[in-house]
Parts: C-alpha cells; sequence; structure tokens
C-alpha cells in the first residue's frame, strides 16, 4: 500500500496513462533536501578534505535513494507494440493503439494509448494495475476489470498473467518479486550500517557491509532473472506481437549493486596495502597529527619543549622531579 495509492489524489481510478507516482517522488524529495542541507554546511569543511566529503556523500544517498526507491518501481521488465486491435467485446470496433507492459517487483501495468488518443468517440489513454505481491489477489483484480469492461487489449495481456493461464509465469513473478524484494530491503539496512561505521571511522567494516550491501543487490536481480527467463507465452496482436526486456530499474540496480562492489574493494584493499592514503580520503590524517602529539613526551629539561608543549602532554606522560637538598 502506497501514498495515494502510488498516483495523484484527485485521479477517479487507474485509468490514466502513467500517473505521478508519489511514492518515488517523496522518496527522492527527501534525499534531494537532505543533499541539499549537506551542501549548505559544505564550506564549514576545510581543506581538500572537502572533495573526499563531498563525493562520500552523494555516492552514499545515491546508493541509499536507488535501492529504496526500486522497490517501488514498475520498469524492471517493459515491453511496447502498436497495433490494429479491436477495443471492447462485442463490438467490430477497431482502433490503433501502443499497448505496452512495465513489469515490478510488486505487479504489472498495462498501458493503453491510441494513436490518436481520440478515437471512436472515446479517450483511449488506460493505465491499470495488477498486483501480485502477497497481500493482494491477482486473480480478483482481473476478475474487477471484467466487470468494469475494461478494453480488449488490457484485458487479454493481463489475462497471460493470471495464477490459472496456461503461461504459467504467475508464480514465478509472484515469488522471484518477493524474494528480490526482502533482498533490497537487507541491502537497504546494510548500507545504512555501513554509513554508520564510515561516520564512526570503522573503515574496514565500513567496506565489508560495503560488500554485504552489493551481494544483496546483485542477489535481488538474480532472483529477477529466474522470472525473466522462465517460458512465456506469445501475447500476439494480428501479425505484430508484445515482446518485453529488461527496463531501467534492472539496468540502475545492476549499476549500483557493482558500485557498492567497487566501493566496498577499494576500502578494503586500500585499508590493507596504503592505509595513510585511506585515512586521507576520510579526513582522518588531522586525527592522527593530533595522536602523535599526545604520545610524544617532553621533558622540561630540553630546550625544544615549551610550556605549550607541556600543557598539550597528558598528566601520565609527565616525569617526576625529585628536589635534592642543598
Amino acid at each position: 500500500m502506497t501514498l495515494w495509492n502510488g498516483s495523484y489524489p484527485f485521479y477517479p481510478g487507474a485509468n490514466a496513462c502513467f500517473p505521478f507516482d508519489t511514492t518515488r517522488a517523496v522518496i527522492i524529495t527527501v534525499f534531494l533536501s537532505m543533499l541539499a542541507t549537506f551542501i549548505i554546511i559544505l564550506p564549514g569543511v576545510r581543506g581538500r578534505g572537502r572533495l573526499f566529503w563531498f563525493l562520500r556523500l552523494v555516492m552514499g544517498l545515491f546508493v541509499g535513494a536507488v535501492v529504496l526507491t526500486i522497490q517501488f518501481t514498475r520498469d524492471w521488465e517493459t515491453g511496447k507494440v502498436k497495433a490494429n486491435t479491436s477495443y471492447k467485446s462485442f463490438s467490430r470496433a477497431v482502433v490503433n493503439a501502443d499497448i505496452g507492459v512495465h513489469i515490478g517487483l510488486e505487479g504489472v501495468n498495462i498501458t493503453l494509448k491510441g494513436n490518436p488518443v481520440n478515437q471512436i468517440n472515446e479517450t483511449i489513454n488506460y493505465n491499470e494495475h495488477f498486483s501480485w505481491s502477497f497481500g493482494s489477489n491477482y486473480d480478483r483484480t482481473y476478475s474487477e476489470g471484467l466487470e468494469k469492461g475494461l478494453p480488449s487489449p488490457i484485458l487479454y495481456v493481463a489475462e497471460k498473467f493470471t495464477s490459472q493461464s496456461p503461461c504459467a509465469v504467475h508464480r514465478q513473478y509472484r515469488i522471484s518479486g518477493h524474494y528480490a524484494s526482502a533482498m533490497l530491503w537487507l541491502a537497504f539496512c546494510t548500507w545504512l550500517i555501513s554509513i554508520l561505521l564510515f561516520s564512526m571511522s570503522i573503515l574496514l567494516h565500513g567496506g565489508y557491509m560495503l560488500l554485504l550491501t552489493a551481494t544483496l543487490i546483485l542477489f535481488s536481480l538474480l532472483f529477477f532473472f529466474t522470472a525473466r527467463n522462465t517460458s512465456k507465452c506469445p501475447i500476439q496482436f494480428g501479425p505484430v506481437s508484445l515482446k518485453t526486456d529488461y527496463g531501467e530499474s534492472f539496468w540502475l540496480t545492476l549499476v549500483t549493486g557493482l558500485l557498492c562492489l567497487l566501493l566496498g574493494l577499494g576500502v578494503i584493499i586500500l585499508n590493507s596495502m596504503k592505509p595513510e592514503k585511506l585515512k586521507l580520503i576520510f579526513n582522518l590524517d588531522k586525527k592522527r597529527g593530533a595522536e602523535e602529539v599526545w604520545d610524544k613526551p617532553c621533558l622540561l629539561a630540553e630546550p625544544s619543549c615549551s610550556m605549550q608543549d607541556m600543557l598539550m602532554a597528558p598528566p601520565s606522560e609527565l616525569f617526576e622531579v625529585t628536589a635534592t637538598h642543598l
């Protein structure tokens, strides 16, 4: 269940050509607000560490926004075809329209847009969502579409994904979408842990968390891949057929997973081979210098030792001075 069911609140129903996705808009707005807030305080970061700090900020917010947003997108698998097809059952009216299929983790969107939009005294511009998540009933939604009298192309495509269809793809998409979604939620949690570890300067374990995040993201792609490569029934509209392929969300998820993999490996390799450069990237070189000042003992008898150095030394490092009686 999403905010306003993922569309404008003033739409009477799902009969619209891809309504505004409010869930995605809310997520993007939140992350952009966080980015704007950190950009405001960016001038307060001194020295050359400002660029590294900004790059870490952008990459971290990008990964978090993508992992959270793709849970609700409906373009993991897409397909589109232009065809002349019958418009309604028990009618001889034929329309020229673009028929699209947009598959997400929780269901499928079927679009129908006329060329032109106004034909046979009607506005042909439909977008219907059929959910197969565990909290919904796909077959019941399909039956409700039959009762509403949805256009024949939409019902024809939706029938291919029902549990009673000979295509037998309903169970595969439902289970693979559920497990892919679970992997992405776990990836979002491990991303939060990695951000927390990096902020606490626990760099090695933060790198391990990034590797775990990348593994979970890639596993979500693997689960969806199993459903995508099952045998499918042809979706035929006269001489043309509707074929689907991986959509933007799938490729964006793949890029994000590979990015987390490279970043995690980079942190681990730098930590083992060149830890000083890793500390420089995370602005830890100044802290190291301060620790060296504290660790260095200072004797009052040394000419190079000043009173300021004495004040900076910890009390446990001060030497006791014994006085001799003349």
